[in-house]
């Protein structure tokens, strides 16, 4: 694609029509100081590969071709196969529509093109994804090809010619698809399945922003600018609870309406300074919602209560209007407005000279920018089924980052959008994990030195979902797991990758003691990571597997291992073999490594650590998934007393805890059942075990899978009180693995 450049940068002397709600803020036309920065601008750009070439470009209008051509092919034959009249299959069209960032202009290298297929009536959406799949099946061009017909937007996804191309469906009701259709016209969505109506909404949204905007060249260069700058600065993931790519459009298409005459480097810079000052939770809205009186749900927060909680609400322009940002939390929406000062202050000092648009681009150091993290893993035994459960996971990570939010002692819980591929359980088992990490900022407390904080609750009722949502939607194998996981900072090194954080120089390990099964997760795009073992896996794995003895008296831990055992946190089942990582030290942890070993030390003088003692071992885990029967467990509960525990003999876990001794009591927090306060222990904890100790959670009707559950592992079996839709137990039960987070703050 040919790059803007500052002769082609429109002025807008006029403004020949009013844009957005409100009146523009300024109308000031743009200066040649202002030309020369946005040429700065497009240089800045340049290498992150913003811009595409017009080679590449010619090859993706060349498979647009193609595929709109296999569309016609393949309407015509569904035609033939429903007698319709000839006369009528010549003129039926089927036409192929784009939207996203392609069909806005800002799409980058690489990057997949979101696609709409528009059907006429007598074409229906079972044969989309029957007899049209099998059609692209035989396209010897089309590779990765799979269809997800049960999501909320059903969609087929494929490669064709290696361009990623993702494509929904809409079977409008109209006999022909005329050419030239304009699909903005509310009329079209009449008497339309919600699925159609969904599908639509897309391209409809991409083409109402279009129109919306005084001057598309400006507002694509600036749509560059800020998407580049949101994902750098890991702000750019609409599923974890941040912005997605229409909602930074609609952000810079309003700033575009605010300044109608302003060039790019100017509307960057408008940009960070109106949505640094925005009150929220007021709606950025481009038009006056319209109603079209076809009863369809719109935003409204007069009428509909739950719009009402809505912390940041963006709201599509095209009808039904929608809001874009649904799953922005309270830590989400601070993180944003945060790094939208910031980018404030930096372009101020860009305008005035005083830096260069590179500097907007640096990316921050998010593994030091907090002291504690929480390390989250996802692993499945195969690829394609890794890939499934990756994405549910990741789907519903929010509602942990909301738990935590919602928990007396926490103030913000930051998940970095990135992950990173984690490493196997055991040399001879295949598994394939992917792992993110969530900063974590305690509230300061004034009145204690130490605090204790149990992270259990939040942690298992997002498992609960994510399990429950696997098995109702039939998604769930054997040995997919989810495991959690306390680490701080200082600790982040042995844990990542050596192109993301350099190893830092070694230290005394005295003191640190060893922590849950830990496999790690270490993947590309993300800024932390880490993982547990499941059940069948240790069971499997125990063989190779040695247990490791904690405190300054046992063998030197791994890296995984050292990260994991920290003075204020134990753990109890055993460790993998040891993954070095290797790296170089940072100068900034130079700097902090006399700092560390003081605080490291003064934590241990304070949490009272070591001396190995009795203990009473964690309880087995129960196998079963969410909804399968079983004995509760005692509840792990923030703010109550918890029922003493009584040892109980390991099963498939492997050998039993070492022994340890009890801390003396903290002076804040409440007790926790016969355990030290200074410790945070992994568990493995079914999700139902959790559902049963949380009053909050309320079972639901046992599934299939989840009767075949309850008789895993253990060789116990324990029969559901209503059997009136049981169908038979499937042959292979399904073992879950359970987290327990308890850690001691020390101020």
């Amino acid at each position: 694609m040919a790059l803007p450049t500052a002769n082609q940068v429109s002025l807008g002397r006029e403004t020949p029509k009013h844009y957005g709600i409100t009146s523009p803020i300024s109308l000031v036309q743009a200066k040649e100081a202002d030309l020369v920065l946005t040429q700065r601008l497009t240089e800045a750009l340049k290498p992150y590969g913003v811009f595409e070439e017009e080679l590449e470009l010619q090859r993706r209008i060349h498979v647009l071709g193609k595929l709109n051509t296999l569309v016609k092919e393949w309407i015509r034959d569904v035609s033939e196969t429903k007698n319709l009249p000839a006369s009528v299959i010549e003129t039926v069209g089927g036409k192929i529509f784009t939207f996203g960032s392609y069909r806005l202009g800002v799409h980058t290298k690489g990057a997949d093109i979101d696609a709409l297929f528009v059907a006429p009536r007598h074409v229906e959406r079972t044969d989309f994804f029957s007899s049209f799949l099998d059609k692209l099946k035989e396209q010897e061009e089309v590779k990765d090809l799979r269809a997800v017909e049960e999501a909320f937007v059903p969609v087929i996804k494929l490669s064709f010619d290696s361009i990623e191309i993702d494509i929904l469906f809409a079977r409008l009701a109209l006999q022909t698809i005329p050419k030239n259709l304009d699909l903005r016209d509310d009329g079209l969505l009449k008497n339309l399945d919600i699925r159609c109506i969904r599908s639509l909404n897309g391209c409809r949204v991409t083409d109402e922003i279009l129109h919306l905007v005084p001057n598309i060249e400006n507002f694509r260069l600036t749509l560059r600018t800020i998407k580049l700058w949101a994902k750098r600065h890991n702000i750019y993931s609409n599923i974890l609870g941040f912005l997605g790519g229409v909602s930074w459009a609609m952000l810079v298409a309003r700033t575009c309406q605010l300044y109608p005459n302003a060039v790019a480097s100017t509307l960057v810079h408008k940009f960070f300074l109106v949505f640094s000052k925005w009150e929220w939770p007021n709606p950025v809205l481009l038009k006056q919602p319209e109603d079209c009186n076809l009863n369809l749900p719109v935003w409204d927060p007069r009428v509909t209560p739950s719009d009402r909680y809505h912390l940041m609400p963006i709201i599509t322009p095209a009808y039904p209007q929608q809001n874009s940002t649904y799953n922005v939390s309270v830590s989400t929406r601070a993180v944003m407005v945060d790094e939208f000062k910031q980018g404030l202050s930096i372009t101020d000092e860009i305008l005035q000279n005083k830096a260069e648009w590179s500097k907007l681009f640096e990316a921050p150091n998010f593994f030091q920018k907090y002291k504690h993290y929480i390390v989250l893993l996802a692993s499945a035994p195969t690829e394609k089924q890794h890939l499934e459960w990756v994405g549910l996971v990741e789907s519903k990570i929010r509602i942990l980052v909301g738990n935590l939010e919602k928990n007396e002692f926490i103030t913000l819980a930051h998940v970095n959008p990135q992950s990173f591929p984690g490493p196997k359980e055991s040399r001879e088992k295949e598994e394939v994990s992917t792992m993110w990490v969530i900063g974590v900022i305690f509230k300061k407390m004034e009145a204690s030195e130490n605090l204790n904080v149990d992270l259990t609750i939040d942690i298992q009722s997002f498992t609960d979902t994510v399990y429950r949502q696997a098995i109702s939607s039939k998604m769930f194998e054997a040995d997919m797991k989810i495991q959690a996981m306390h680490v701080k900072k200082r600790q982040l090194h042995q844990l990542l990758p050596s192109l993301v954080m350099p190893k830092r120089r070694k230290h005394s390990t005295e003191g640190l003691r060893q922590m849950n099964d830990s496999s790690l997760d270490l993947s590309l795009d993300s800024d932390n990571s880490m993982s547990v073992p499941s059940p069948t896996a240790l069971s499997a794995a125990v063989p190779t597997l040695t247990p490791v003895k904690s405190g300054p008296l046992g063998p030197p831990p791994s890296p995984i291992a050292a990260a994991a055992s920290q003075p204020e946190v134990q753990a109890s089942t055993m460790s993998p073999p040891a993954v070095k990582r290797p790296g170089s030290p940072m100068q900034e942890e130079r700097k902090r490594l006399k700092s560390d070993s003081e605080e490291s030390a003064a934590e241990r003088q304070t949490s009272g650590d070591p001396v190995p003692s009795s203990q009473n071992p964690t309880p087995p885990p129960c196998m079963g998934p969410p909804g399968a029967p079983q004995t509760p467990s005692p509840p792990a509960t923030m703010g109550l007393p918890a029922a003493p525990q009584t040892p109980s003999p390991p099963t498939t876990m492997g050998p039993p805890v070492a022994p340890q001794s009890p801390s003396p009591p903290p002076t804040m927090g409440p007790p926790v059942a016969n355990k030290t306060p200074n410790q945070e222990v992994l568990e493995e904890k079914s999700p139902k075990e959790h559902q049963m100790e949380d009053p909050s959670i309320v079972p639901e009707t046992k599934t299939t899978e989840d009767r075949g559950a309850a008789s895993a592992g253990e060789g116990e079996r324990v029969v559901s009180t209503d059997l009136s839709d049981v169908p038979l137990l499937p042959a292979n039960p399904i073992p879950v693995v359970k987290n327990s987070i308890k850690l001691r703050l020390s101020r």
